[in-house]
């Protein structure tokens, strides 16, 4: 059955999550702000949830009209196919969002497509009163400009709920933007990594995830496994398939650093939650006293060409102006001292910048907006000098 498929994701992250969905093997129809539409079947649907890393849910888009009364709504919504997926006893909430639309309010347009939803479902169920005793359908609307876009959600929660996150801290940063922080940067699985403010571990974990090839979603459950349509057998065989394909033999050389020491204990947890443990190591150390060739990476000196991926501190998350401000001072040090070296770091605090170019006299080499929740923020990039490569006269 070919169905089309959407992977939302946070504002400016799409192309990420595409070229996650192209390795998957499926065909990009569009990529949109927060959302990439594809083709797939039901085993795409499966191995999208269990894969994709830093989308935040996938979605079966079932319809997508215009619409600038209830009655409109209520017919458009009624004239989709809503039992292709929906059986006789599947539940369907209704969730939903409208911008700059006619139909503004969000709860009248929730009752009117339920209603157009049970009505459909009744007359070719032939029944007055549907049971919805199985499993959840759950619908989302998208209004903007009085265009609705139906969707059936099934992924169930969140696909940054990865189920390794036994221990908190504050401000912690999305499983999926922590994945896509990684993917951005030139880590590979033979590269030093080091993430100088770790705070609950989530980018060194993300990071092991993606150097042993562990599937994301391999640890918890998914709306669409209660689903009639998804045989069981699928869910065994990509079940399957994922655990053979992670790879734990390649040694590892990932650090992360974070001075409060409730923070380690944190990230510890997490990581030995996620079966990580023994591939991270952590320190509990002021990160503007750190540099490499100290111990710490183990192994590790100033002529790597190491990975740094940091979502620095700022005054409005944690930490205090000045404070933050010594910790940027060291990052200008660490890029003097260590030309070979990568750093990618994220923060809100908007003259980070302006602190860095002027310390190292460098601008950014490439800067993204990205959002960490509901918070602005920037990334930036500073690319270390490239590996040498070996000709054969030097081999």
């Amino acid at each position: 059955m070919k169905i089309e498929l959407i992977a939302t994701a946070t504002f400016g992250l799409e192309a990420v999550v595409r070229r996650e969905i192209e390795a998957l093997g499926y065909k990009i129809i569009r990529t949109e702000d927060g959302r990439v539409t594809y083709m797939g079947d039901e085993r795409a649907i499966v191995r999208s949830n269990l894969w994709l890393r830093s989308a935040d849910r996938v979605y079966i888009r079932m319809g997508e009209f215009t619409a600038k009364t209830f009655e409109e709504l209520f017919q458009q919504t009624k004239a989709i196919a809503w039992e292709d997926i929906i059986p006789v006893d599947g539940r369907f909430p209704v969730v939903g969002g409208s911008v700059k639309s006619v139909l503004h309010s969000v709860p009248a347009c929730q009752s009117i497509v339920n209603k157009a939803v049970a009505s459909r479902l009744g007359d070719f169920y032939c029944l007055s009163h549907l049971p919805e005793t199985g499993g959840e359908y759950s619908i989302r609307f998208m209004a903007n400009k009085d265009k609705f876009l139906l969707m059936i959600d099934t992924s169930g929660e969140g696909l940054h709920k990865r189920g390794y996150r036994v221990q908190d801290v504050a401000a912690p940063m999305k499983e999926t933007l922590a994945a896509a922080l990684v993917q951005l940067s030139f880590y590979r699985k033979d590269r030093i990594l080091v993430d100088t403010c770790c705070g609950s571990g989530t980018i060194p974990i993300e990071a092991a995830m993606i150097a042993r090839n562990i599937a994301p979603g391999l640890s918890r459950s998914f709306a669409c496994e209660k689903w009639d349509m998804i045989s069981p057998d699928i869910w065994k065989e990509e079940k399957k398939a994922a655990f053979e394909a992670a790879d734990f033999d390649t040694e590892l050389n990932i650090t992360g650093l974070d001075i409060d020491r409730k923070a380690m204990k944190a990230a510890k947890a997490n990581a030995d939650e996620a079966g990580l443990i023994d591939d991270i190591d952590f320190a509990s150390m002021d990160m503007t006293n750190w540099m490499p060739g100290d111990g710490i990476p183990k192994g590790a000196s100033r002529d790597d060409h190491g990975v740094v991926i940091s979502n620095l501190p700022y005054a409005m998350r944690v930490g205090t102006t000045e404070g933050n401000k010594k910790i940027y001072q060291h990052f200008g040090k660490l890029m003097k001292e260590c030309p070979n070296w990568s750093f990618f770091l994220i923060t809100a605090d908007k003259e980070i910048e302006k602190e860095l170019e002027k310390i190292t006299g460098r601008k950014a080499d490439r800067r993204r907006k990205l959002y960490n929740g509901t918070i602005e923020t920037q990334f930036y990039q500073y690319h270390g000098e490239r590996p040498k490569k070996v000709t054969d006269r030097e081999g």
